[in-house]
């Protein structure tokens, strides 16, 4: 082993000291707690909010102060209690055909989407985790792979190195032996770079600040033991995509029964006092617009346009749902297959045959480059092995995520 390689090794043996421990249950906790994304989307149900209670309101009343016939000059003299027209009253609107209710079902139609949209987000977040914990998981057993790997062909090494000082093996065996042992070195050494480069994308997923050493929990072996079934009908029920789209509906129907209703004139009433003369006397009145060229036909128009372009969004929403569990189901089952079918058969040929080709190295029945092919074969279906354990637990995190469930 070089020295640099060794020094290496050191220095994540000392950090190995400082790592917690994060399962991906904790892993999406955290992630949903920190990340300013959905911080930030608190803001827009706050904001769907104050809306909601805005459309709910009604019209202020109006208090209207008015004097008629003043005029500073004249013969008689002015008087100004005497020859005015005071008036006082209150003037109010009056919203008909329910144009109040309209538009708080319409702000209610828009909060549960806002909202739907927050959950949206929150599971685009730890399916963002999900899939950064099992590469990272995959890559970290990957590395611990070649390293026992290296550790144990080191006694490999050191045999070699005590034979050809007792004068009992030539020394161009150990040449070869020390060749395929700076291999295994650089093999580990591109395996650290890449589990310390996917942990440290894991937790930027996280919205992590400081990328601390963490010892995941959670592992890719067992992977072929889960069974997820498919079930189309469910996550059209429980997808959030398929729940906005239907929402995003609600809201455009709910406002095209606004803009029908804003169609319709309001009734303004007034009522007050007016002083005439010296005399006081009783105001009333009655205003209302005449729909005769405005009768809110354009924006009824694009409301009902609206409900057309929700009703094709939510057809596109549900067949692309469909095609999504379908092609994840599929590989699922087929990287299952691949698992119980090739890779661990394989994994068991290649670690029968170091065991016997190392037996028969050491008996004096077969050469060195033997050894060193058997060595060689059974760490590729090891990786080999390891690298089809993600990839099927990476499907699986595809599978629940069109399902609309948790990883």
């Amino acid at each position: 082993m070089s020295g640099k390689s060794g020094g290496l090794l050191l220095l994540l043996a000392a950090a190995s000291f400082a790592q917690t421990d994060l399962s991906l249950k904790q892993a999406m906790e955290q992630a949903v707690q920190a990340h300013p994304l959905l911080q930030g989307s608190e803001s827009r149900i706050a904001v769907a909010r104050g809306l909601r209670t805005q459309a709910g309101l009604p019209p202020n009343p109006k208090l209207i102060l008015q004097s008629e016939n003043t005029r500073p000059y004249g013969n008689p003299s002015f008087v100004y209690w005497r020859d005015t027209d005071n008036f006082a009253y209150l003037q109010n609107t009056f919203e008909t055909y329910g144009k109040r209710q309209r538009r708080v079902e319409t702000a209610d139609e828009m909060l549960k989407r806002t909202q739907l949209e927050q959950e949206l987000l929150r599971k685009q977040v730890i399916g963002r985790v999900a899939v950064a914990y099992w590469h990272a998981a995959g890559a970290a057993r990957a590395q611990r792979l070649l390293s026992d790997n290296q550790a144990t062909f080191q006694q490999v090494v050191e045999y070699h190195e005590i034979r050809v000082r007792e004068g009992a093996m030539a020394e161009a065996d150990l040449i070869r032996v020390r060749l395929e042992a700076q291999r295994m070195a650089i093999a580990v050494n591109q395996a650290m770079l890449d589990s310390e480069r996917t942990r440290i994308h894991l937790q930027r997923e996280m919205a992590r600040l400081e990328f601390t050493p963490v010892r995941l929990t959670d592992t890719v072996e067992g992977a072929a033991d889960i069974t997820l079934q498919g079930n189309v009908q469910q996550a059209l029920e429980q997808r959030t995509e398929a729940k906005i789209a239907r929402a995003a509906m609600s809201v455009t129907h709910a406002n095209y029964r606004l803009q029908q209703a804003n169609g319709k004139p309001n009734v303004d009433v007034l009522f007050g006092l007016k002083r005439t003369g010296g005399m006081d006397t009783m105001l009333g009145g009655l205003q209302m617009d005449l729909p005769f060229a405005n009768r809110n036909q354009g924006n009824i128009a694009a409301a009902q346009a609206d409900i057309r372009v929700s009703e094709t969004a939510l057809a596109a929403t549900e067949a692309l749902i469909r095609a999504e569990v379908q092609a994840a189901t599929t590989e699922v089952e087929i990287r299952r297959r691949e698992i119980l079918n090739f890779y661990q058969p394989l994994l068991e040929r290649a670690g029968e045959t170091y065991r016997i080709a190392e037996a028969a190295y050491r008996e004096g029945g077969t050469d060195l480059l033997r050894l060193l092919d058997a060595q060689r074969v059974r760490t590729e279906a090891q990786i080999s092995h390891v690298r089809a354990l993600t990839d099927l637990r990476l499907s699986q995190t595809n599978l629940a995520i069109a399902l609309g469930v948790e990883p």
